[in-house]
């Protein structure tokens, strides 16, 4: 497993953490529901926030049924948020089913 999983790609423009396509919170939770992987990092406030010149990882992941999820951590290669069945989906997400 990957110590950190960067986040490569955020295509969800009204994040308050996106600066042109890249994330700039220090790490993001994917949360959801079953069958379903949502960045719960996602806020819409119209303030952008986030670290400067900081390039997001994945610091927790609770959809414990994604072939990439190893003991709650991330363990693919990059992650890529977009929009889904919600605004901010990881698009990275596997069921292992």
């Amino acid at each position: 497993m990957t110590a950190t999983v960067p986040v490569t790609e955020c295509a969800v423009s009204n994040c308050s953490f996106n600066d042109h396509t890249h994330c700039g919170a220090a790490g993001i939770t994917i949360g959801g529901n079953a069958d379903h992987a949502q960045c719960a990092t996602f806020i819409d406030t119209g303030v952008h926030g986030g670290l400067p010149k900081v390039l997001a990882s994945v610091g927790a992941c609770q959809r414990t049924e994604c072939i990439h999820n190893d003991h709650l951590m991330c363990a693919a290669d990059s992650v890529r948020v977009g929009p889904g069945a919600d605004n901010a989906d990881c698009l990275t997400y596997e069921h292992a089913g």
